[in-house]
């Protein structure tokens, strides 16, 4: 007896649209664990140096990634032809934004810093016009103005103590460190990859682990001098292993299933968990001239996405 194809007929669109969620679902994920590794990261300073805990960050990432890649059949040492995302990702993106970031954030409060590192979209477009000759469109201009007046609201005298020690420094770190994402992201949208992220992602990490730990043994000395206890232990855990090696796996796994836009508007939700959550869990205050200041950051970087979707359609 013959069966019908109506069932699956009536059945596929549930199936498409429970994948969808699914996706939408492991992407939120990925958007609350990093938002969280904000004031994570800033309770685990308390106890160890900042280039420690970048390295202790990456190292412990790129075993869980290895690991993980061997298991599914695909551990291979990166070919030729990708050396230089790996080299642009390992140093630029993970060593300098995190290493400057997490310097950064033993003189700036983590609700700053987690918004000026995420200013990446508003560089990205200065970046491509100055090193590609990408004239920016109308929207990025506007994009531009919008998000650098939000950033110099949160960065003005009435909302920063610039008298404090290290305060210049920390501000200029995360500005630099999210100059050079910006130009990260640039290079991977123009490179051909011959693997796949995923299968580069634990040498990148790799890549940045080796001279983070370097750097901090010549500036901060032997890791034998931080005290590591439980509660440590499990800030390091979901540090390392969980908000970057795991979420990198999930951004890998699904965000190719959805627009670069919507991506785009997922990672706006990162720093805007990181500011609540820093509220919440370190007292972080958020004043009147903080909040308009974000949502010029947040409207600009919005713009800076809508501008991308025009130009590629």
């Amino acid at each position: 007896m013959r069966t019908s194809p109506i069932p699956l007929a009536i059945f596929r669109p549930k199936l498409l649209l429970s994948d969808r969620a699914r996706t939408l679902a492991w992407l939120g994920l990925m958007v609350l664990l990093w938002g969280l590794s904000w004031p994570a990261t800033r309770i685990a300073l308390d106890a160890v140096p900042p280039l420690w805990l970048a390295a202790i960050r990456f190292g412990s990432a790129a075993l869980c990634l290895f690991a993980f890649v061997a298991l599914r059949g695909r551990l291979a040492f990166p070919p030729r032809a990708d050396w230089p995302i790996v080299a642009s990702m390992g140093l630029l993106q993970m060593m300098t934004f995190t290493g400057l970031g997490m310097i950064a954030m033993t003189h700036v409060d983590t609700s700053r810093a987690v918004l000026l590192a995420y200013t990446t979209p508003l560089w990205g477009v200065i970046a491509g016009w100055m090193m590609h000759r990408n004239a920016p469109t109308r929207w990025q201009l506007l994009a531009l103005a919008v998000g650098l007046a939000g950033v110099g609201l949160v960065c003005s005298p009435w909302e920063m103590d610039w008298s404090a020690p290290g305060t210049v420094m920390g501000a200029a770190f995360l500005l630099i460190g999210a100059i050079c994402w910006s130009v990260v992201i640039l290079h991977i949208k123009r490179h051909r990859w011959s693997a796949s992220p995923l299968a580069l992602a634990p040498w990148q990490m790799l890549l940045a682990a080796v001279p983070l730990s370097c750097f901090a043994l010549a500036l901060e000395g032997s890791p034998a001098a931080i005290a590591f206890d439980l509660r440590l232990l499990e800030l390091l855990l979901f540090i390392g292993p969980v908000a970057t090696s795991a979420c990198f796996v999930i951004s890998a796994e699904h965000g190719r299933r959805i627009s670069t836009f919507a991506m785009s508007n997922f990672t706006l939700g990162v720093p805007l968990i990181g500011i609540l959550a820093s509220m919440l869990l370190l007292g972080n205050s958020l004043s009147p001239l903080f909040a308009a200041g974000l949502c010029l950051v947040f409207a600009g970087m919005l713009l800076a996405a809508m501008a991308a979707a025009r130009a590629r359609a």
